[in-house]
């Protein structure tokens, strides 16, 4: 089966569009098997 990863990924530092903190979306890729992430936050001034 090919490996899958997510492309389009949004934080809680996407404003109004995000929830997930970054640790936590990278053990759930990992336990999914995941191999990358790809993190898109838009909207902030970090």
């Amino acid at each position: 089966m090919p490996t899958f990863s997510h492309l389009h990924v949004h934080t809680q530092f996407s404003l109004l569009d995000g929830a997930a903190a970054i640790p936590n979306l990278y053990k759930k890729a990992a336990a999914d098997g995941q191999p990358a992430l790809a993190i898109t936050d838009h909207g902030n001034m970090f």
